[in-house]
């Protein structure tokens, strides 16, 4: 039997996160080690899944199929399409800058509420999280998909509500009540949302008889399943609903601020530039692959669901004091233009939403850590406490423009190709979605660059004039990042031959081509 290698990618940060949580209580660097190797081991195996991946290939590859609970239908199923390998490479590509990020976030602190703090569950913690999110990404079996899309939930909660963010405003108390309720109310939106998927996947097993992705898909295409159209509805309605809160989209998104703001910068990376993104995977593999009809009816509603996450998005990061919260609001008018490109229906649009999927995680990634190094400096997250850290930290705000720079779209870095294929494909299909898209750029550079304005430029405040410039730590995690945006911006042709066929393979599910463009006879 070949080598699991898919297994063994899911498997490694999973044993990781046990040996990281069983170091001694005294040997907090040497767990911080573990943690980071192990992160390193596992974006090593990524980059074996990504080469021996064939782009034409068979649609699923490396596949492992075991049974499992056969009196109920349950396999053991793992598969990897372009999408999904793209995905796992993101994932395993940010856990050890997030990690290196976070090196000193969970050390032990004077005040009597964050002496329980163990370093040792923080970074177990984390791997824990890469683990469930990378089988995720790799499951074919519609029920083992659920079981780590619930299971994920756990360790966050404890990220979010245990780890929380040192820079708060108010008294320690006042902080910890803050951070249980982000936590909490991260938990409640995202279990509602699990509930909900739980009972459609009882429905899918009553109507098909069992839970793999691809015998599913074969029996539709032979004729053999044959689902009632309010059936399929519903069905539809009950996963999108879960993936949309996860995504997250309006009105679902409002856990996400709050989670944001509360967590560390390197948690609030974890949230939305790699948990939040098994929502937007989830509607592309199980909304359009178990249910085409259904969501070709339900289209017209989530495109507009996705252009007010946009918008609204947008216009409330512009109103933002909170640089994180910010950062927040920006991810959910990005995460309105994913689900969007999805669901126009084309393949320049789905293409540019599984991009979009990568490069938002990166910019995200650049963006936020740099807040988070600021933020630590300066003991504050409200922007009116920063101004003119240009002239005392330039490569800190060098970064800081660049990340921003790339959150806003700007052509050479790497979001600029993801967001001009969804409004590509928009405008093919449905041009007054585009155009109505296309005011959450304008949005875009608005927020962005009063953001820098207000906080790196001006006059040196004298809170901040002693403010140290990036260390070395800091620039292994930053210039990374920054790289990877040029590079894609420049070059994103490897992105883009890997998911086209995966996209191809999609837009066949839902039995929908690219509409032909109109061209004007010559007179």
């Amino acid at each position: 039997m070949s080598f699991p290698l898919l297994t063994a990618t899911a498997a490694l940060p999973a044993v990781g996160a046990i040996l990281t949580a069983a170091v001694p209580a005294a040997r907090r660097t040497a767990a911080k080690w573990l943690a980071l190797l192990v992160s390193l081991a596992t974006l090593a195996l990524a980059v074996t899944v990504l080469v021996r991946f064939d782009p034409d290939g068979d649609r699923y590859q490396l596949t492992e199929s075991r049974a499992w609970i056969a009196d109920f239908g349950v396999r053991y199923e793992l598969g990897v399409d372009g999408i999904g390998v793209a995905l796992i490479g993101l994932t395993a590509l940010l856990i050890p800058f997030i990690i290196l990020a976070g090196w000193h976030d969970a050390d032990p602190l004077e005040t009597k509420s964050s002496r329980w703090r163990p370093t040792q569950g923080f970074f177990a913690l984390i791997l824990a999280v890469e683990a469930m999110v990378i089988i995720s990404f790799e499951a074919t079996d519609v029920f083992l998909f659920y079981i780590f899309f619930e299971a994920m939930l756990i360790p966050m909660y404890f990220l979010i509500g245990g780890f929380g963010d040192r820079a708060h405003a108010g008294s320690d108390e006042n902080a910890s009540a803050q951070r249980s309720y982000a936590a909490v109310k991260f938990l409640l939106y995202n279990l509602v949302g699990g509930l909900i998927m739980l009972a459609a996947v009882i429905g899918l097993y009553v109507v098909a008889g069992n839970f793999s992705l691809q015998e599913i898909a074969e029996a539709r295409a032979n004729g053999t399943l044959d689902m009632a159209t309010n059936t399929e509805r519903w069905l539809f309605l009950g996963f999108f609903f879960a993936f949309a809160v996860k995504a997250p989209l309006w009105p679902l998104h409002t856990w996400l601020p709050n989670a944001m703001g509360e967590a560390t910068a390197p948690v609030a990376v974890l949230i939305t530039a790699v948990v939040d993104k098994v929502g937007t995977f989830a509607m592309l593999r199980f909304c359009l692959g178990l249910f085409p009809e259904a969501s070709k009816w339900a289209t017209p509603a989530i495109l507009v669901l996705a252009l007010i996450s946009i918008i609204y998005g947008a216009l409330l990061a512009v109103g933002q004091r909170d640089i994180k919260r910010l950062v927040a609001y920006a991810s959910i008018s990005h995460f309105g233009f994913i689900v969007l490109g999805i669901f126009v229906m084309t393949s320049q649009g789905q293409s540019g939403a599984t991009l979009y999927m990568v490069n938002h995680g990166i910019s995200t990634a650049a963006l936020m850590l740099v807040a988070g190094f600021l933020i630590s400096r300066r003991g504050s997250r409200l922007i009116a406490d920063y101004g003119g850290v240009q002239k005392v930290a330039p490569v800190l705000a060098g970064t800081f423009l660049i990340g921003g720079l790339a959150t806003l779209s700007l052509p050479g870095l790497a979001p600029f190709v993801s967001e001009f294929l969804v409004l590509v494909g928009a405008f093919a299909r449905y041009p007054v979605v585009g155009i109505i898209a296309t005011v959450g750029i304008v949005l875009a550079a608005l927020y962005t660059l009063v953001l820098y304005q207000r906080t790196m430029t001006g006059p040196v405040k004298p809170e901040v004039s002693a403010m140290p410039d990036l260390r070395v730590r800091e620039l292994v995690v930053v210039a990374p990042l920054i790289a990877l945006l040029i590079g894609l911006g420049v070059y994103p042709k490897p992105l883009t031959e890997l998911v086209n066929p995966a996209v191809e393979h999609t837009m066949s599910d839902v039995q929908k081509k690219d509409p032909e463009p109109e061209v004007e006879a010559a007179k």
